[in-house]
């Protein structure tokens, strides 16, 4: 299967040192193997070649700061736009792993019309375009008899959107609630011990759990941006950031900590949507409830069902291995429904 890949940060990386890693067992055991015609990142331009770039060169080259450090090969271009990719690469997928962004979607938005126009299928890291304009993608994806998939765009690789579609089919889904940021959970978790919220934030950032900036997980809009995905997903309901109730972690105090303890409580930061809307902020839970017991950066998600009940899914929420992993669980899919050839 021909990809190209958008974006070659922490997930760019993971997902090429898993095809690096396992390519043989996954040649032998699933019959799948993936070449990577195309690569490009926002700050170092672009590579194509026809016959497919080197997984190891393509890491070497990112370890050594950038495509300038990949060595030439008769047949390799290095001056295409990323829309120029997308659109003369010969790929059958497109995976579109570069930043997120919660405002305009863009430009991964375009790259992911441009792969459908192309006749690619659509996979995402990149929660933007799913988040914001699900709808358009889905349209996009059906005029092109191709496939949009996004699982990587939740739980990092922990399954929780084919256990609510597809696990979960013939179910209703009242309701999915849970801890979808593993920056605050550790956080959180920090603070519970006993540090405060900027010891446990300059902690974060030192595990590289927190980013230099680190508003959106700490005033709770990357845990919104998921909801805004499970919305579109499980409901078919498109919500806008503007349509939740958002609170994050930085109010709480040390006085709150200690008085959830003494209770026999704890703070998490909860994400919760129904098909009437949804809300992310922090709740006091008691000790004997299931997410309460969910610390670190660890991540979970309870879907409420008519049939089956409460199912509680825990699992790693972020990192490059298992975010790729994600991109990868959604390639055996894709090859699964349409066969080797895409």
């Amino acid at each position: 299967m021909k990809l190209v890949l958008m974006g070659f940060g922490n997930v760019g990386q993971g997902f090429v040192q898993i095809l690096h890693d396992k390519a043989a067992a996954l040649q032998q055991e699933q019959g799948f193997r993936a070449v990577i015609v195309g690569v490009a990142t926002r700050s170092g331009g672009t590579l194509w070649h026809p016959d497919g770039l080197e997984p190891a060169a393509l890491l070497a080259a990112a370890r050594s700061g950038g495509w300038q450090h990949y060595p030439e090969q008769p047949g390799l271009r290095r001056d295409l736009s990323p829309l120029a990719l997308i659109q003369h690469s010969g790929a059958e997928a497109l995976l579109e792993a570069s930043p997120t962004r919660l405002d305009d979607a863009q430009p991964a938005l375009d790259y992911c019309l441009a792969a459908f126009a192309a006749g690619m299928h659509v996979i995402l890291a990149n929660k933007g375009p799913v988040a914001l304009a699900y709808p358009r993608l889905l349209a996009a994806a059906r005029a092109a008899g191709r496939d949009l998939r996004f699982e990587a765009t939740v739980m990092a690789g922990t399954p929780c959107l084919t256990l609510a579609r597809e696990a979960l089919a013939g179910c209703t889904l009242y309701e999915a609630r849970g801890i979808l940021n593993g920056t605050t959970n550790y956080m959180l978790t920090q603070m519970s011990a006993g540090a405060t919220y900027e010891a446990a934030l300059a902690e974060a950032q030192r595990l590289g759990y927190a980013e230099t900036d680190p508003t959106a997980d700490v005033d709770g809009y990357d845990a919104a941006g998921k909801l805004l995905i499970l919305a579109a997903a499980l409901y078919g309901v498109s919500l806008r950031l503007s349509d939740l109730s958002v609170a994050g972690i930085r109010g709480l105090t040390p006085a709150d900590l200690a008085a959830a303890r003494q209770a026999g409580e704890c703070y998490k930061l909860i994400a919760r949507i129904t098909p009437q809307g949804g809300s992310v902020g922090p709740q006091r839970l008691p000790l004997t409830h299931p997410l309460a017991a969910v610390h670190g950066s660890t991540n979970a998600i309870t879907f409420t069902t008519d049939l089956m009940g409460e199912i509680t899914l825990v699992g790693a929420g972020a990192g490059g291995t298992q975010t790729g992993f994600a991109l990868l669980s959604d390639l055996l899919a894709l090859q699964r429904r349409h066969g080797r050839q895409g």
